[in-house]
């Protein structure tokens, strides 16, 4: 052979094996079965090592179900190297060629399912892979074939002269009684006999001996396919029996293949057919044309003549091949020959007819159901021995009356059809029916293929048909074959042939009723058909030859023609029912109804009218899932399933069931937003609560399929998990978990754990309890075992569920469960190169704590949050999630109930009655609840936390490292849970591997983050380390940055101040240190005083005497001016910005005050309001403003121009303004409260009179968290004094002797401006002055403001002076200080100059 035609002929070894392992790649079911066949074979000794061989099929299953290339990968590589490690057998050659064409490696796997062949010939030709068998080997043996065919035809010569003699003896005058006469093939001489019988031994031999040495020779040619080297075919081998020579025969010898009655390239006399051959080559998936009449389109419709017409089978396609395959094998350790295989597969003839103008064209049916799909012995109508068709007697069993199809002989010479005698000695019988000998063994032989060959020769002979029995349609005469179907009843045994005869009748009728269906014009009588095949459907066992009768297309259209044109609800019904009994049996049903598509659209109109039924048929012709949703079906079927079953016909599957399958399919098919209104329509009907009924379906794909659409509800709508878990079965659910396959095993396990997150800790941890403890087996094993071979990205949820399961005992103690599943939630947190699986594991160990919304969402956060001290968003979401969970209680009630006061008083005490006790009760349910709860966590964080000392605090702190947005915050949430536990549950020593690994990401939140809400929980962790040294010590040294933050969360979090006075010790053993560094100094002259200063993000402005208004930028010593503005004409006495930063205004001597846009870099005025009075001391709230005018009173004055005066007894010198109550300092000293809104006046202090002739009024007023602050002059010795905002009496003072202009208030600190040119700083809380600061000047401070983080303070003066000063509290303890080398010599030189002494000692 040259190398092109050796290339040549390799790639088409290689196209052929590598369809044959695709296709087993494909079809797991057909996969198992050759698993299963393959252990059969094992020897004895080989049982041993079955245990590396299963292992390999376990991993070989995995990687075909996985979807991650990289999983699939490794577990093949796996796989591999154990085959090839273990002893050369033909389970493991089999194995490494899957594995080898699932690594896309044609060649390897070639070459190792030749070698398949090799080791063993005849399983792999009659049960592994016949099929290759004959696309690659068959073609070879054609002069094997001629030699054994001529061989049989010598030793047959005289048995036939002995049948023709005979011939009255073999005839038989009725079919359904068995004549228990002498066979021919008994009376054959001994030497007939054992010649036949050596002969097919000597041919199985031969050919496996060929098998072998072809299968060698096509492995050298795939190896040396791109060499040179010629490669020669081997010699055939011929064993004959008598003279056992052995003759060479080369492929250069001419044999003709027309006479060997070869049909497309392939012969084999065994399995020959009358008029036609059956390819069965896996790798091509064409169909030649149908050649029976279609329905088809109305625009499509040709004119046909109205003969009928003969036609040649259809051949049958690979699929129902191989489904015919897996029936046959599907009971038993090994498969059945090919021979059988193929002799199941039989072409079909149908006739077509013309069409009629006037509606569908009735089709005739040329089907005798009384015929089996064999010959029968003798018709009827024939006198014995008369018909050259009648078969010889010996061709057919003597219990069944059939020609064989798979014969075998027994010990006492006597042959039977193979299922027949399986079933008598399956009755418990062991002798031979027909000798009454008794069987040594009742195990059967192998298939008599010298018969079956002798059965096909005589078939070829006789290519004419047999008259048909019928008297209608005895006149017709048609090539008829009829397909052959396995049937799933049992073979006719003596003890039942006798009923054939009554069946006979039977079946006559039903004949009669499918003509009257098809050729029928009138609508009545084709009812009458549809009724009468329904009854006899029902009352009778279904044959092969009637389903096949059945399921014709001219039938199948009869019965649509029938859903298009009867109103009759019974005879709809009993054509569905027919239809969807026969599509679950026969494929071809389902082809034919779906090939037009008014047909499948008139059933799902029907289906929408109401017929439930119809849903089946939908379900059995799997259409298009986007087509069933444009056709609105979704509304039906949930009708079907919150109805009732019992008023539904028994059919091969429930509407119900069939509404669930189509159900789901719809959900998993469609795109996010379509399967989201579905959900809402199927929670919002409570359809739902039906949906959990099948959880106790008896199918166990029902069953999965209901857990498949429930966990999809609860994952979008988690107000339904409540109903779920309190009507859900789970049982029958934790049975399905071992009896499926992997993706429904996942479901259920993510179907468990969203269950388990309800907002009841109690009804929680039941469903746990049910869940380990119910079922058939261990759930805590099964798991245990998934977890192994789960994909990466399920790997979390299992684990999640596996460990709720474990913590149900005492945490305390050791678990193998436990230790799994903490494990593989670290490892996916660990493995970057699973990033989805890396978020499911940080958000199961943050849903671990146990505590979830309504709707199912963690409450982690949330409740962490509450601990730190913002309980606000806690308390938001707790009202929301009252309202979702409480709402409308009076939905129920009519509202005719409302038309009588009487009944709407009843109503209203009823209803407060029962609100008052259900607070009762949910205080008292609360209360258990939190317990049961604040448990569940602290033995949570327990187990995680213990987990091989501390190792998930090393994976979160892995993930917070992540660039993953979604991954830092769950594992953020994560991490601060744990560390906040540290300090709740017992101290086991980890608080270090925690700090080590956790800390300086704290610190970095906390300094880094805007988020308010992380960076409490930054706050919340620090307090479990700070009591603990080392914690202190790593804390101290950011302490610039913590005590920074510290300051900005006081207003927001107690927790903020619990930490810092954590940090700094008590008064006693603590020192303030407060530094106000000056950065810049301005002199602004020229423009007169500086009256106003307020301060905006990083901007100040200031507002100036000659009506000038500066904006300045660039906090620190780069501070500029940005823009300086003069719309005013007179001297800018105050400026203000309200709270959301939107507007400044300026109020003005020239009796205007402007409003002015200030978002953008530059600002402008857009709006300028007639005041009517000079502007002292303005003041806004929302659509009014407060002012001082020239003379008494305050006048307030709305946006719209209308404005009023009120407390016109007093002469106002200032005002502050807070929460709609106006304050104002009196030139008499008194201070007076106006409320706003109801314009009531209050008196807070009274005024005094002039002393000596000279007023002391009050200068400045504050409101800070309830108290008012009141700066005068110090004439009692105090010039500050503090008032509460509710009672009205005096709380404080600060004995200042400064004569105080202005004042200004942070969160620690007062800022007094005085006349002198000074700044007193006192402490907030202590009430005690820290310091004074000067600005350079002996002018008044007249005014003063903070920035925003209250870390710089502005000062104005009345010699046109602005001073900027940095502020800066520092807060250490006296060790902490002496460690801390860059703060040394400034604690030095303070201490030196406050407490002298007391240095030196320290």
């Amino acid at each position: 052979m040259g190398t092109a035609a050796a290339g040549a002929m390799s790639t088409q070894i290689l196209h052929h094996t590598t369809s044959f392992t695709s296709e087993i790649l494909s079809q797991s079911e057909i996969r198992l079965q050759i698993f299963s066949a393959l252990r059969c074979r094992l020897l004895p000794s080989d049982q041993l090592t079955l245990k590396p061989l299963n292992l390999a099929v376990e991993t070989l299953e995995n990687a075909i179900s996985t979807p991650n290339a990289s999983t699939q990968s490794s577990s093949l590589r796996l796989a591999q190297k154990l085959l090839v490690s273990y002893p050369e057998t033909t389970f493991s050659s089999f194995l490494l060629s899957l594995i080898y064409s699932l690594s896309n490696q044609p060649t390897s796997s070639s070459l190792s399912l030749l070698q398949v062949f090799n080791l063993d010939p005849s399983f792999a030709r009659s049960e592994l892979a016949p099929t290759l068998f004959q696309e690659l080997f068959l073609l070879h043996f054609l002069p094997v074939l001629q030699r054994f065919d001529e061989q049989r035809l010598i030793i047959l010569s005289s048995l036939s002269q002995n049948a023709n003699h005979d011939a009255d003896d073999y005839s038989m005058c009725d079919v359904s009684v068995v004549v228990p006469c002498s066979k021919s093939l008994s009376k054959m001489s001994g030497d007939q006999a054992l010649g036949l019988k050596e002969l097919e031994r000597n041919y199985q031999g031969v050919l496996d001996e060929n098998c072998r040495a072809f299968a060698k020779y096509f492995k050298e040619v795939i190896q040396n396919s791109h060499e040179s080297r010629s490669i020669n075919p081997p010699e055939l081998v011929f064993k004959l029996t008598e003279k056992g020579e052995v003759l060479d025969y080369h492929e250069d010898d001419n044999i003709k293949t027309k006479e060997l009655g070869l049909k497309n390239g392939r012969y084999n006399p065994i399995w020959a057919e009358r008029e036609s051959s059956v390819e069965f080559s896996s790798s091509s998936k064409s169909k030649s044309p149908p050649f029976y009449p279609q329905r088809v389109s109305v625009n499509i419709l040709q004119k046909q003549d109205s003969k009928t017409l003969t036609t040649p089978p259809s051949l049958i396609s690979d699929s129902e091949t191989e489904s015919l395959s897996r029936d046959n094998s599907a009971n038993s350790c090994c498969f059945e020959s090919d021979a059988e295989i193929e002799g199941n597969n039989r072409g079909e003839a149908l006739l077509e007819s013309g069409n009629s103008p006037s509606r569908r064209q009735k089709q005739p049916i040329f089907v005798d159901a009384t015929r089996s799909p064999h010959y029968l012995m003798a018709d009827n109508g024939n006198p014995p021995g008369s018909g050259k068709h009648t078969p010889p007697k010996d061709f057919v069993c003597p219990i069944t009356s059939h020609l064989f199809d798979d014969p075998v002989t027994l010990e006492t010479g006597q042959t039977y059809e193979r299922r027949a005698i399986q079933e008598w000695l399956d009755r418990g019988n062991s002798t031979c029916p027909i000798t009454r000998q008794s069987l040594h063994s009742t195990q059967l032989p192998k298939t008599n293929y010298v018969l079956k060959r002798l059965i096909a020769s005589w078939l070829e002979k006789n290519p004419g048909p047999v008259p048909h029995q019928s008297e209608n349609l005895g006149d017709v005469e048609t090539d008829h074959h009829e397909p052959m179907v396995k049937s799933v009843i049992p073979a006719t045994s003596p003890n039942s042939v006798i009923s054939q005869a009554s069946m006979d009748r039977t079946t006559n009728e039903l004949r009669q009723a499918i003509t009257n269906l098809c050729m029928s014009e009138i609508l009545n009588e084709s009812e009458k058909a549809v009724l009468q095949i329904e009854r006899f459907w029902k009352d009778m066992n279904i044959e092969p030859g009637i389903l096949a009768m059945l399921s014709n297309p001219p039938v199948i259209n009869g019965f649509v023609e029938i859903l298009f044109n009867s109103v009759d609800v019974q005879v709809l019904k009993a054509t569905i029912f027919l239809l969807c009994e026969l599509g679950s049996r026969d494929e071809t049903v389902i082809h034919t109804l779906t090939r037009v598509d008014s047909d499948v659209e008139r059933i799902v109109a029907l289906f929408k009218e109401g017929l439930e039924e119809a849903v089946v048929l939908i379900y059995l012709l799997r259409p298009s899932i986007t087509g069933l949703v444009e056709m609105d079906v979704v509304e039906p079927l949930l009708a079907v399933i919150r109805g009732r079953d019992e008023d539904s016909i028994k059919m091969c599957l429930k509407p119900k069931t069939a509404s669930v399958f189509l159900l789901r399919q719809i959900l998993l098919s469609n795109e996010e937003n379509v399967a989201s209104s579905i959900i809402d329509m199927i929670v919002s009907s409570k359809v739902i609560e039906d949906i959990v009924g099948s959880l106790e379906a008896e199918w166990a794909v029902e069953r999965s399929a209901a857990v498949s659409i429930l966990r999809r509800c609860i994952q979008q709508d988690g107000k339904c998990r409540n109903t779920v878990a309190d009507k859900a079965q789970l049982a029958p659910v934790l049975e399905n978990f071992m009896a499926t396959s992997d993706e429904d095993r996942f479901e259920i396990v993510y179907f468990l754990y969203e269950l388990v997150k309800l907002n009841r800790r109690t009804f929680n941890e039941q469903i746990l309890t049910i869940t380990r403890d119910e079922g058939a087996f261990s759930t805590m094993h099964a798991l245990l075992v998934y977890l192994q071979t789960a994909p990466q990205d399920h790997c979390p949820i299992v684990a999640g569920l596996l460990l709720q399961l474990d913590l149900l005992v005492e945490p305390r103690k050791m678990s193998i469960y436990r230790e799994e599943a903490i494990d593989t939630l670290i490892s996916c947190l660990r493995n970057s190169e699973f990033p989805a699986a890396q978020i499911a594991a940080a958000e199961t160990i943050v849903s671990l704590q146990g505590r979830f919304t309504t709707s199912g969402k963690p409450l982690a956060r949330p409740f962490l949050l509450k601990r730190a001290g913002l309980e606000k968003n806690y308390r938001k979401l707790m009202r929301m999630e009252q309202l979702h969970s409480n709402p409308g209680d009076f939905d129920n009630i009519s509202v005719s109930h409302f038309k009588s006061d009487e009944n709407r008083l009843l109503i209203s005490q009823f209803y407060w009655f029962s609100i008052l006790h259900s607070l009762h009760a949910d205080a008292w349910y609360q209360q258990e609840e939190e317990k049961a709860a604040d448990a569940w966590e602290r033995k949570m964080a327990f187990v995680l936390v213990s987990h091989e000392f501390g190792l998930v605090f090393e994976a979160l702190a892995e993930g917070l490292k992540s660039k993953s947005a979604e991954l830092w915050s769950a594992c953020f949430v994560a991490a601060t849970w744990l560390v906040y536990m540290l300090g709740v549950i017992p101290d086991t020593g980890i608080r270090g591997a925690a700090r080590v690994c956790l800390l300086k990401h704290f610190i970095s939140t906390f300094k880094s983050s805007k988020d308010i809400e992380d960076r409490t929980l930054s706050l919340l962790s620090f307090k479990s380390f700070i009591h603990d040294p080392e914690g202190l010590r790593d804390l101290t040294s950011y302490m610039k940055h913590i005590l920074k933050g510290l300051r900005e969360l006081r207003k927001s979090s107690q927790l903020a101040f619990e930490i810092m006075k954590l940090l700094s010790e008590e008064q006693d053993c603590s020192a303030d240190l407060w530094n106000h560094k000056e950065l810049v100094q301005l002199d602004s002259a020229e423009n007169g005083e500086v009256l106003s200063i307020v301060s905006f993000k990083d901007k100040f402005f200031s507002g100036h005497t000659d009506g000038t208004i500066k904006v300045w930028a660039g906090i620190g010593s780069t501070l500029h001016l940005v823009q300086e503005i003069r719309e005013h004409t007179k001297a800018i006495t105050s400026l203000f910005i309200q709270q959301n930063g939107e507007r400044l205004y300026s109020g003005s001597l020239d009796k205007t005050a402007r409003v002015w846009s200030i978002g953008n870099e530059v600002i402008h005025c857009v709006q300028v309001h007639d005041m009517k009075d000079q502007v002292h001391n303005l003041v806004v709230a929302n659509s009014i403003s407060c002012f001082i005018p020239q003379g008494a009173g305050v006048k307030v004055h709305a946006w719209n121009g209308q404005s009023k005066v009120l407390n016109q007894n007093k002469y106002v010198k200032c005002l502050a303004l807070d929460h709609g109550r106006l304050y104002c300092g009196c030139h008499d000293n008194s201070i007076q409260e106006l409320d706003l809104a109801s314009g009531t006046l209050s008196s807070i202090q009274s005024g005094s009179r002039k002393l000596l002739g000279k007023a002391h009024p009050i200068h400045a007023l504050q409101v800070h968290n309830g108290l008012i602050y009141s700066a005068s002059t110090p004439l009692d010795g105090v010039a500050v004094k503090i008032w509460s905002s509710t009672k009205y009496n005096m709380v404080g003072s600060l004995p200042t002797t400064s004569e105080v202009r202005c004042m200004t208030i942070s969160s620690d600190l007062i800022y007094l401006g005085c006349k002198g040119g000074i700044v007193e700083v006192w402490d907030l809380k202590k009430q005690t002055r820290i310091e004074i600061l000067q600005t350079g000047t002996n002018g008044k401070v007249l005014c003063m403001t903070l920035d925003p983080n209250e870390e710089v303070l502005v000062t104005g003066t009345s010699e046109g002076r602005i001073q900027v000063k940095k502020t800066t509290y520092l807060c250490f303890k006296f060790q902490t200080l002496i460690e801390v080398e860059s703060f040394a010599s400034t604690v030095k030189a303070y201490l030196l100059c406050r407490h002298g002494d007391g240095v030196k000692k320290l």
